[in-house]
């Protein structure tokens, strides 16, 4: 009899880890499935694998190429421990080199490649694991990892649409802001020393820029500490339950924005759902997979109740509709995927439209973004250069 140490969740997906003793790691995984520990990680006592402590992580693009890469070679008939030694073997990426060698070790030792990666879980998530699980079941892991590869790698090029919209404002804002705190720490000073050497009478925008201009100048530091105070108090709040869910509904709701991210949610529960249904995952683990990894408090709650539900013998498309999430189109299209028996080719098809809609709101964002940035950035620099020289205009008049 061996002890094994185990991590997993339960279905309310609280976090569950502990011992548990077996005769074989096949039974002590038949053992924790019957006390409801899902998707759990084990490993024989006084036998388990601490991988070196390495900086950096792996990336999204470099997983999708060892998906890409591993296929191929399952799919040309290499043995499943030289496809991870030769991967392993030209991986430029020590951390991941170093996942991959234990991985090609636990497989060496017995045990199926999906429980090899579980061990790794922040290279390989639930998704990667399961779809795995699955294709070693079905004998079609070739079949899967081509799946896999390109899932990954539409959800890079998401991101990636996502992350290129946000540089152009980000990088003027920025810059804007390196010029107004030029402006107001260096050239305005001069400006107020001479208009009190010739005892000119301000306007009210003259002091309120010197003001500014010198609260800058003295207290620059409580301004810099302020907003890193505020970042890391907003960032502690949303790391807890119901912080993460008031900001991520906030987002939401904001114009432009909160539909931009409402078509990311859609797209990204689409594609993640018909990935996981097509490969055999069962629905219940794959809704349960899909809400974990949406990206938002408020979609996952959603998705939650809809595997609730689905768990009590209802349809999906009924809950989904009375979450008021996801648009009627989707719940509609959802409910005829449903009835026809090809809900994975529906879901699909839903993914590959809002994928597209992303695409296309994202750049109206930039559309948007653009004449606004223009605007904004006129009227403060503008107004700043305006009220210093309202001075200059009374002292002209009265020289006239």
């Amino acid at each position: 009899m061996a002890t094994y140490s185990y991590k997993g969740r339960t279905r309310s997906g609280a976090a569950a880890e502990g011992t548990v003793e077996a005769q074989s790691r096949d039974e002590a995984l038949a053992a924790l499935r019957r006390q409801g520990v899902l998707n759990p990680v084990i490993a024989e006592k006084g036998k388990e694998f601490a991988l070196p402590k390495l900086r950096g992580g792996v990336k999204k693009k470099e997983l999708a190429i060892f998906t890409r890469q591993f296929s191929v070679m399952i799919d040309a008939g290499l043995p499943l421990v030289q496809c991870l030694e030769i991967l392993a073997a030209q991986q430029p990426n020590k951390m991941f080199q170093a996942v991959l060698n234990s991985v090609r070790g636990d497989v060496e030792a017995g045990m199926t490649l999906a429980d090899s990666l579980r061990k790794h879980p922040k290279v390989f998530d639930d998704l990667y694991c399961n779809m795995v699980a699955a294709g070693e079941t079905g004998g079609i892991l070739d079949t899967i990892l081509q799946r896999l590869s390109l899932y990954i790698e539409k959800i890079v090029k998401l991101r990636a649409a996502v992350r290129g919209a946000l540089i152009y404002p980000v990088s003027v804002l920025v810059i804007a802001g390196v010029v107004v705190w030029v402006i107001l720490t260096f050239v305005i000073p001069v400006f107020a020393d001479l208009f009190v050497g010739l005892g000119a009478r301000l306007p009210l925008p003259t002091r309120l820029v010197i003001a500014l201009s010198n609260f800058l100048r003295s207290w620059w530091w409580l301004l810099i500490g302020s907003m890193i105070l505020g970042g890391f108090g907003i960032r502690q709040y949303y790391k807890t339950h119901k912080g993460r869910r008031v900001i991520d509904g906030m987002m939401l709701k904001v114009p432009v924005i909160g539909m931009l991210l409402r078509k990311i949610a859609v797209a990204r529960f689409c594609r993640t759902l018909a990935t996981l249904t097509s490969s055999g995952v069962p629905i219940l683990d794959g809704l349960d997979i899909t809400a974990r990894t949406a990206g938002n408090a408020v979609v996952e709650d959603a998705i939650q109740r809809v595997r609730s539900s689905v768990e009590q013998g209802k349809t999906i498309n009924e809950p989904l509709k009375e979450t008021k999430v996801f648009p009627d189109m989707v719940v509609q299209m959802i409910a005829v995927g449903e009835q026809t028996g090809a809900m994975d080719t529906m879901l699909s098809k839903i993914a590959d439209f809002y994928e597209d809609e992303v695409d296309e709101a994202t750049a109206n964002l930039l559309s948007l973004l653009e004449p606004v940035m223009i605007v904004f950035l006129g009227t403060v620099i503008g107004g700043i250069v305006v009220s210093m020289y309202l001075p200059m205009f009374s002292l002209i008049s009265k020289i006239g």
